[in-house]
């Protein structure tokens, strides 16, 4: 219907047409949101209009998420010209036909029951009966689409997803599958890639590393992710591609993929491309086809979604890291004394920013030594280890006084300020070492693991006390002071509970793994010594982070360990 014609009618006339249309008519906008549907469309998915208009899609017709249709017609939003669909809409038991067009920001659908069923066939007493080939092919692609979203979700490191989501391509959609990401400066970020054949993966390989970006022949990616539409090569220009095989092996491998024809998806999420997935076609495979295409667009949206979070975990943890790292400072080296520290990220950001440790002098000369961990995990954890370590950090340098007294005083600010952050520490004050090289260590533990002392001949005492309460709490009793006098040679370790439970492993059984694998490491230099404990204990990313803070008497006039 021209414009003219629309305001000839006016609104009236043309919502009494639609009203009585025996087509179902179905207009979606920006965010598919139902903006109209008219009564036929609504009585074709078995629903009231009432119940449909205003709602998104997901929302209003939930079941349909996945299908063939719910994937047409994500596919023709990204489309510029009318595309239409015939196929089996299950949840309503019928056969439709839809045509749909994206005019200005929204998607006109229009759709009718149809009675021309590809691959019909007749049951008993003259009943039509639906194909069972088309059928069990839409359950097929069902399938697949609910093993793509399941295998995506199932890890949130970019690399395996952005790899897992060129698998799952290349096992149905392509020959072989590239997926590219932006870095988060806008440049080249992580890329992945696949073949269905493992012969040619080689090949692959040879291509995507000795390729020249920017040469011509990325047109068509930059024009995907710059529209956010799919985009179809077919064929491929090889004198497009030509440019971009610097030498005689790159061309070669080229040469052995015999690609054909390429489609190009992009993939969004919350609103920003941020990659895309490319599936090539090789041989006498054809090119990708409407349902193909439309099959190929879902599966990228559900991949983007994944890779989406997996995007958003790497940032949370790098912002949880980087925090952390910037609050653990180097510790100082006095006289007398080799003190090392160690921090160690959990894999999970959510497991990430509680873990602390210091060591600094006081006025009089004293090192105060403090590990701690708070109560809770993530950003906001490593926020409140930032205050509990800063306080106690101010108190501690203040005055000389003994650890449960900084301890004390640290409670009473706690609770004075209302910071609401609980938090176990402990607290260590070691004298200047004599002229022997002996020296006192005393500390207070509110509610931390046991520090260890390993005696240079290899043996461990865990120096274990009383278990006292967590910084923050509101009771009264008084904390004590524990002392050991350390010789020259020995090492005290301090460290938190990331690094004892470990594999979920209880605390008990922890500490007699840490004090089982400390004499072999008893003669190490310091430094050494952390890194093969934190190794034997800790292969690859913890599930806790890890704070570790180590330190070792020797004479005074004696050269640290290097």
């Amino acid at each position: 219907m021209s414009r003219s014609t629309a305001t000839r009618l006016g609104p009236d006339a043309l919502a009494a047409v639609l009203e009585t249309l025996p087509d179902g008519v179905l207009v979606l906008d920006a965010d598919c949101a139902i903006d109209y549907v008219n009564p036929a469309g609504a009585a074709l998915v078995g629903r009231h209009a009432a119940e449909l208009t205003g709602r998104s899609l997901r929302g209003a017709l939930p079941e349909a998420s996945g299908t063939s249709l719910h994937t047409f017609l994500l596919h023709a939003r990204n489309t510029g010209a009318p595309v239409s669909w015939q196929g089996f809409y299950p949840p309503a038991g019928r056969w439709l036909t839809v045509t749909a067009v994206l005019v200005g920001d929204r998607l006109q659908v229009s759709f009718r029951e149809t009675t021309d069923r590809p691959n019909e066939r007749i049951g008993q007493a003259g009943r039509t009966e639906d194909a069972p080939v088309d059928d069990a092919a839409d359950r097929d692609r069902l399938h697949y689409l609910a093993e793509v979203s399941e295998t995506m979700i199932a890890t949130l490191d970019t690399g395996e997803s952005a790899a897992q989501l060129a698998e799952l391509a290349v096992r149905r959609l392509c020959d072989w599958a590239v997926v590219a990401l932006t870095g988060e400066d806008g440049g080249h970020g992580e890329q992945a890639s696949a073949h269905r054949d493992p012969a040619h993966r080689a090949d692959l390989n040879t291509y995507l590393r000795g390729r020249l970006p920017d040469t011509g022949d990325d047109v068509a990616l930059v024009g995907a992710l710059r529209s956010g539409q799919p985009v179809q090569i077919n064929p491929i220009r090889e004198h497009l591609v030509a440019p971009s095989l610097p030498t005689e092996e790159v061309r070669a491998a080229w040469r052995r993929l015999q690609s054909t024809s390429t489609l190009i998806v992009p993939l969004r999420a919350r609103g920003e491309t941020f990659g895309a997935l490319a599936m090539v076609n090789s041989g006498a495979r054809p090119p990708h086809t409407e349902a193909e295409i439309a099959t190929a667009v879902e599966v990228a949206r559900r991949g983007a979604l994944a890779l989406d979070n997996a995007r958003l975990y790497g940032r949370q943890l790098r912002v949880a890291e980087t925090l952390q790292h910037s609050l653990l400072t180097p510790p100082l080296q006095p006289n007398g004394v080799d003190i090392a520290v160690r921090y160690r990220p959990a894999a999970l950001h959510q497991q990430v920013g509680g873990d602390w440790y210091d060591a600094f002098c006081q006025p009089d000369g004293a090192t105060m030594l403090v590990i701690g961990d708070v109560v809770g995990h993530n950003v906001d954890a490593a926020a409140a280890m930032g205050q509990i370590r800063s306080i106690l950090r101010g108190i501690a340098y203040d005055r000389p006084e003994t650890p449960a007294q900084v301890l004390a005083r640290v409670d009473a600010v706690l609770t004075g300020l209302r910071i609401g952050s609980l938090a176990t520490a402990l607290v260590a004050r070691l004298e200047p070492p004599g002229d022997a090289g002996s020296c006192t260590l005393r500390w207070s533990s509110a509610g931390h693991l046991p520090p260890l002392l390993v005696r240079p001949d290899g043996s461990v005492h865990v120096l274990d006390t009383p278990p006292e309460r967590l910084l923050g709490t509101e009771f009264s009793r008084p904390r004590t002071d524990h002392e050991v006098v350390l010789r020259a040679g020995d090492t005290v370790v301090l460290y938190t509970d990331g690094l004892i439970e470990h594999r979920r492993t209880g605390i008990d059984e922890g500490i007699a793994r840490l004090t089982g694998v400390l004499p072999e490491l008893a003669d190490l230099p310091l430094e050494k010594l952390c890194d093969q404990l934190l190794d034997h204990i800790v292969a690859g990313r913890a599930d806790d982070d890890i704070a570790l803070l180590s330190l070792r008497c020797h004479a005074e006039d004696a050269e640290p360990a290097g």
